[in-house]
């Protein structure tokens, strides 16, 4: 076997499946889950008939690199979202099977194993890049986000000899689950390390669509591009279609950027069979083409967090994000639990799920701890009225507690 795969810890919720072993909830209440990242809005019923229209395409074996309307389509897209010049489907697009897969796969095309590599990982994050690493060979390095920055990591507090292994860094923005949005500043800090030790930047952007406000997340081939760095080096972007125009199940995303690292990818993915069904590349053409679904489910989620924000900040500190449908929130020390009891009690009690933090974080490499210990993540993903029953349920846990303000 892959001595590898022993160095993976169980997913989140794996975790959070064995925490409840056992225990039964409280028939009380109807059961109401903010634990996991799924979208729970309605899919735009012009995909569903796209797909369904496209149905022949199951006869035929997709190619791996996608059809060229399918590229073209998202170069469209990313022109007009971030405001760049045209960019290449034949050499700077590739469509892949949801942001996931790529995300892994990618680390076992620019990891050496030999030389001693790491992969740098924001922490808390999204598991996937901690597997990516091992199973390429590397170790993850853990760099934590920082709330006085706003959940920003302290990549400048890496010491030189760190940076000089590390071979490919993992950015997430918007941030899960801290929801922290990376200015061009930060961008401009990440690029400027990565021209020194040659390392390559993975921007993960799936959350980019899901905002509050007018103005949208900066992404990093925008933020590239406003720099002066018009070839992208050492950077791919990677975006979905699960969060923006909620068909997690169709598993459609791409990654773009750098057509030299492009090339490279291209060829492993060739021989890993990661190609997109014809149906679902037809189903995508049409999604990347509409923006008026993308308004609309924008809106439901601005609804959803006007109201459960302030509703939770009685009992938690917790402020809205930047961007995602995540709440990061911070259980009060003078609650005195743990953010894992907490889940268990909130579950036991009142029949609600959401996940601790400590199983989104990593002991942070320079020594400094969990950054998820005492904190909670809420998936703002089911319908207004199901998350503010969720939130009075939170109070009315909280309420519990001798030292709650309420």
């Amino acid at each position: 076997m892959n001595p590898h795969l022993n160095q993976l810890q169980p997913y989140p919720f794996e975790k959070l499946r064995q925490l409840f072993a056992g225990q039964q909830p409280s028939t009380t209440y109807s059961p109401i889950s903010l634990g996991i990242g799924e979208p729970k809005h309605s899919t735009p019923q012009f995909i569903k008939n796209v797909l369904a229209e496209s149905l022949g395409g199951l006869a035929i074996y997709p190619t791996t690199a996608g059809s060229i309307a399918l590229r073209t389509a998202i170069a469209t897209w990313l022109g007009k979202r971030y405001g760049l010049p045209p960019i290449n489907p034949e050499t700077q697009v590739l469509p892949v099977n949801g942001s996931r897969e790529a995300l892994f796969a990618l680390a076992q095309t620019i990891v050496d194993p030999a030389a001693r590599a790491l992969v740098m990982c924001p922490n808390p994050m999204y598991q996937i890049y901690e597997g990516a690493a091992y199973l390429a060979g590397a170790q993850p390095y853990f760099v934590g986000a920082d709330p006085v920055r706003n959940f920003a990591p302290d990549y400048l507090g890496v010491p030189d000899a760190v940076w000089k292994r590390v071979q490919l860094l993992y950015a997430c923005s918007p941030g899960n689950p801290t929801g922290n949005v990376m200015r061009l500043e930060d961008w401009d800090a990440l690029f400027t390390l990565s021209d020194k030790y040659g390392f390559v930047i993975a921007a993960d952007e799936c959350y980019s669509e899901i905002y509050f406000g007018n103005k949208a997340p900066l992404g990093a081939l925008e933020a590239a591009y406003r720099l002066g760095r018009h070839d992208y080096a050492r950077l791919i972007a990677f975006s979905s279609l699960s969060k923006r125009s909620n068909v997690p199940g169709m598993r459609s995303g791409f990654v773009a950027g750098d057509a030299t690292i492009l090339k490279d990818f291209l060829r492993y993915r060739t021989y890993q069979g990661g190609a997109m069904s014809p149906s679902v590349q037809e189903a995508s053409i049409a999604a990347w083409g509409d923006e008026q679904h993308v308004l609309e489910n924008r809106h439901q989620y601005h609804e959803k967090f006007q109201q459960i924000t302030p509703m939770l900040q009685k009992v938690l500190e917790v402020c809205l994000p930047d961007a995602g449908f995540y709440l990061w929130a911070l259980i009060p020390a003078q609650y005195n639990i743990s953010d894992t009891e907490f889940a268990y009690r909130l579950y036991a009690e009142y029949n609600v799920t959401v996940l601790p933090g400590s199983y989104l974080g990593r002991e942070s490499s320079d020594g400094s701890g969990n950054p998820g210990c005492n904190r909670i993540r809420m998936a703002l993903v089911a319908d207004v009225d199901e998350c503010r029953e969720a939130a009075n349920r939170i109070i009315a846990f909280c309420q519990s507690f001798n030292n709650c303000p309420l």
